[in-house]
């Protein structure tokens, strides 16, 4: 019994901790969300606060350019004070002066510097540019900001200056005291502007600020979820706590800072963890009284117990029921599994046999080929021509070479093993293409024209598999233009990369060139010698195999055009 009552105390304690836990955690994501929603509030209210400061500034900007060309300025004397003092009363300018190219003051209304020259924004003005400033009229004077507008002479050169002084308390005026705490520091992190009078004058220390005079007030920054906190003891009308927003100004060379109160946040966090902890232990208290209800019903479960023995004869009895079931569809899964391992095998077989059916295609035009030398050559021999002969006999050992090399690139690509990919001459490869569809080209009239460069064009492929592709690409040019008057292949070598090879024909062109690839797709007649239609399909895969691409499409003004896309093979000390 005791045991039992320490192990309840213990457990209500593991709740009691894990839930203050979890209030903590509630509180934390609720005053980051509340953190989050204020900067937001802050960056706002700090651009509604910076466009209404630059909006009061650009009227006073306005008017120095409005009214630096001026014929009365030019003129000096008392009609120019005049003139100035009379825009100073009506847009209420803490001064307005008008100066000379050497800085001296010509005509002045109000309170002003007595010398400009060295400033830089009246510099900026006899650059031609408007020059802008922010300064205190003499020591502990007012605060202005200054608009220096240049005067221009008929023929473009700068005769002077329009210097307009804005009075920053009086645009101050009807924002002090408002919220949030605003305030405006110059480049050199002085506080210029504010609607706390306090802050005025303030210098930026570090993440904080610190009065002109004495020792700083307590003051401490960190970082939270990505916001800048400070606290701070600086004045009743400041918070304790705020979130620091910042924007800089470029257009009146300031920065704007916000600093938001961040005790509604706080308390909204805190509500929301107090929500939390009370539903959490609320929940708790009804998971307490459900289990001791348990533990009164698990007397009554006891008495259960003879009909769980019984009912667990019957479910024994189920049980092996079931697992004969279970054994039965193993040995369907692993028969079904072994039918899928023949169905491969079979799709395996399949695809080899059509690609051993393509061998009469690919060796068709060598034996020919072999076949003419060697009637060739008989003839040269009754002829007593042995040299030509002998050359006959040279190119059938060739071609016979040649043979051998596509029986053993097929019957690898047969076992699916890819010739070695190589850096290959690819006008090499056309040259002994065209070599061997000659005697087959010269027959059916076919004019060849071949734009061959002077210099090598090193590709990356395999020299007896890209050879089989041209052949095919020139013997189904010669079949399409069977029909044709004009009987022309056009053989154009693009370098780059990647090295496009065009073989063009005259003849009707492609009609289905989706269906061109195909295996066994033929436009050829039925029963023709040539008309397998595996030759493009082949050459599909051999281009494939080498990294390239090969498309076929009806060429601008009729025939068609095959384009053969390799990869540039590297230098060899690239490939080194």
């Amino acid at each position: 019994m005791l045991t039992r009552l320490r192990a309840r105390i213990l457990a209500i304690g593991l709740f009691v901790t894990t839930v203050a836990a979890c209030t903590v955690g509630v509180w934390h994501y609720g005053y980051g969300q509340a953190l989050d929603q204020l900067a937001k509030q802050g960056r706002a209210d700090l651009a509604l606060a910076a466009d209404r400061l630059t909006g009061q500034l650009r009227r006073y900007r306005e008017l120095a350019v409005l009214m630096a060309d001026h014929p009365r300025l030019a003129a000096g004397g008392d009609g120019a004070d005049a003139l100035l003092q009379e825009a100073a009363d009506k847009t209420g300018a803490l001064g307005m002066l008008y100066a000379g190219p050497s800085g001296e003051v010509l005509a002045q209304a109000g309170i002003g510097p007595d010398n400009l020259r060295g400033a830089a924004h009246f510099q900026r003005a006899m650059n031609g540019a408007l020059g802008s400033a922010q300064a205190r009229i003499g020591a502990g004077g007012p605060r202005a900001h200054l608009f220096a507008a240049p005067r221009f002479t008929a023929d473009g050169a700068v005769a002077g200056a329009l210097v307009v002084l804005a009075d920053i308390a009086e645009l101050e005026w009807d924002w002090i005291g408002g919220t949030p705490p605003v305030f405006f520091t110059q480049e050199a992190g002085r506080v210029f502007i504010s609607n706390r009078a306090e802050l005025l004058d303030w210098r930026q220390s570090g993440a904080g600020l610190h009065p002109p005079q004495g020792p700083a007030p307590a003051f401490t920054a960190r970082r939270t979820g990505g916001h800048e906190l400070w606290s701070m003891d600086w004045g009743d009308y400041l918070p304790a706590n705020a979130l620091h927003v910042a924007r800089p100004l470029p257009v009146i060379g300031m920065t704007g800072h916000a600093l938001m109160d961040t005790a509604p946040s706080q308390w909204v966090a805190g509500l929301q963890a107090s929500v939390f902890a009370a539903l959490c232990l609320a929940f708790g208290a009804v998971i307490l009284q459900i289990t001791e209800r348990r533990r009164a019903l698990a007397r009554a479960n006891a008495q259960l117990e003879t009909r769980v023995a019984e009912r667990t004869a019957k479910l024994s009895a189920a049980n092996r029921a079931l697992r004969r079931e279970v054994s039965e569809r193993q040995e369907a899964e692993a028969a079904l599994k072994k039918a899928q391992d023949d169905l491969v095998q079979a799709g395996k077989l399949s695809a080899l046999g059509q690609i051993s059916a393509g061998i009469s295609h690919e060796l068709n035009q060598p034996l020919m080929a072999i076949r003419q030398f060697a009637d060739n050559g008989a003839q040269f021999v009754q002829a007593g021509k042995t040299d030509k002969a002998g050359s006959n006999l040279a190119r059938i050992s060739a071609l016979a070479a040649r043979m051998a090399r596509i029986i053993s690139n097929l019957r690898a690509f047969a076992r699916q093993e890819s010739e070695p990919v190589t850096r290959v001459d690819i006008t090499a490869v056309i040259d002994q293409a065209l070599e061997l569809s000659e005697t087959r080209l010269r027959r059916d009239g076919v004019t060849i024209r071949w734009d061959r460069p002077d210099h090598p064009v090193w590709v990356q492929g395999g020299e007896v598999r890209l050879g089989q592709v041209l052949v095919n690409l020139f013997s189904n040019a010669a079949d399409a233009m069977a029909q044709s008057a004009d009987k022309r292949i056009e053989i154009t070598l693009h370098p780059g990369d990647p090295v496009v090879v065009a073989v063009r024909d005259t003849g009707p062109g492609i009609a289905e060139p989706e269906k061109i690839f195909d295996p066994f797709y033929s436009t050829k007649e039925v029963g023709g010698a040539e008309g397998m239609g595996l030759g493009l399909s082949i050459s599909y895969g051999l281009v494939q195999s080498f990294g390239g691409e090969i498309r076929g499409r009806n060429a601008e003004g009729g025939g068609a055009v095959f384009l053969v896309e390799l990869e540039a093979a590297p230098a060899p000390e690239a490939a080194a």
